[in-house]
């Protein structure tokens, strides 16, 4: 019998083990996860950027996890040596019409209580002297690091406090008892008191098998990225995003220096055939079904056509995609970038056709369902499971029967 099983070995399943570790030091915690490996999907295939939340609604989950994230990060990789760069990273108005999107995202990280700095063209190029723009914005508090290496710690740590980790353990029934919960696998079942699903890509069937509704499903997006060649390396020194679409709900494609000195380009942003279809050609019927079957989803594609078609021509062209990039940084040529991997953004959608814009976290019996933990999740992960751990009800019997064990 555990007191907390939790599901989903990714860096949010892991950071709220610690989290709840921390509250319950006695408590006897359970991390299941279906893959051999832990962060396997969204968490070990993001870009790896230390994000600062400028973009989020003010009083948002999402600007305030980020925001406090992006220091608690920090502060964290640099206490277990963990490879990291606070580095920053420019937002560019390439055209003239862009300027008073970009100013609105300056107050809007003001908003949020960040540190940044309008630039001119020249003060650019004097920070990236390869980008051609009309002004642009600095952001002084974002950073780049492996976040493979983060979970990794997360997972010594959670152990070293006398956590379990099951791996390739997949979780295919919830039975919700009087005291009890139990956890069908195909490992045998799994016996807790209380349940925390951080399932990130199959967070809304999870929920479903525990008997609660999410109000939204997962929608998977293949985000394709370009890498460039090591000898064009130089064309980017830190981070280069331009200003968002506001008719779109993805940033954009844009340029990343990863910790490792290379550079991604990227991403687009396609619907995935498969909720872990890190290629083109991979494809699952049942959640190709679900998606085509929702209407939320047509809902949201007939909103969206025209910049969906765009991202779908990137996808089938590179030299569509390098004409995007071209934008930022007008000497990238095809040659300059080759393929690398892809992720998948685990985006929840809402039946009227809304994506879910913040973090969702949904109560349930004797449990927590995160239903929507996408990007900025890995930046605001100790934050995440520090408010997962706070939600479990403090007066439940499953507390005053911990504080016994």
């Amino acid at each position: 019998m555990y007191d907390f099983a939790i599901i989903g070995g990714g860096i949010v399943g892991l950071a709220t083990a610690l989290a709840v570790g921390k509250r319950y030091p006695t408590a006897k915690i359970v991390v299941i996860e279906k893959e051999t490996t832990p962060a396997s999907h969204q968490t070990g295939n993001n870009s790896g950027v230390i994000h600062s939340g400028i973009y989020y609604k003010p009083g948002s989950f999402k600007a305030k996890f980020c925001r406090e994230g992006s220091r608690s990060m920090v502060e964290f990789c640099s206490e277990h040596n963990i490879a990291h760069e606070v580095c920053g990273k420019v937002i560019v108005a390439t055209h003239p019409e862009e300027l008073p999107r970009l100013e609105n995202l300056y107050q809007r990280g003001l908003d949020n209580g960040l540190e940044l700095e309008k630039l001119t063209s020249e003060q650019v190029r004097e920070i990236e002297p390869h980008v051609q723009c009309s002004a642009g914005i600095r952001v002084f508090t974002t950073g780049i690091v492996n976040y493979r290496q983060v979970a990794q710690k997360y997972v010594e740590l959670v152990t070293n406090q006398g956590g379990e980790l099951h791996l390739g353990t997949k979780v295919t029934k919830i039975e919700t008892r009087t005291d009890v919960t139990v956890l069908s696998t195909n490992k045998g079942t799994i016996s807790t008191r209380y349940l925390i699903n951080c399932a990130g890509l199959f967070s809304d069937r999870i929920a479903r098998l525990g008997q609660t509704n999410p109000q939204a499903r997962i929608v998977p997006f293949r985000g394709e990225y370009y890498e460039l060649v090591p000898e064009k390396r130089y064309l980017v020194k830190h981070l280069i995003y331009p200003v968002p679409n506001p008719n779109f709900p993805f940033l954009g494609v844009h340029f990343t220096r990863m910790i490792d000195g290379s550079v991604h380009a990227g991403p687009n942003a396609v619907l995935s055939l498969k909720r872990e279809g890190y290629h083109k050609t991979d494809v699952n019927l049942r959640d190709l079904t679900e998606v085509l079957t929702y209407p939320g989803f047509w809902k949201l594609a007939a909103k969206h056509a025209d910049e969906g078609i765009k991202e779908m021509i990137r996808s089938v062209s590179k030299a569509a995609f390098v004409k995007s990039l071209q934008q930022l940084i007008p000497e990238v040529t095809a040659d300059d970038v080759v393929p690398t991997h892809a992720g998948v953004r685990a985006q929840a959608l809402q039946n009227d056709g809304k994506l879910v814009d913040d973090f969702l976290i949904v109560p349930g019996q004797r449990a927590l369902h995160v239903c929507n933990a996408p990007s900025p999740a890995a930046t605001s992960s100790i934050e995440i499971g520090q408010a997962i751990s706070q939600a479990i009800p403090s007066q439940s019997h499953l507390e005053s029967t911990l504080v016994h064990v």
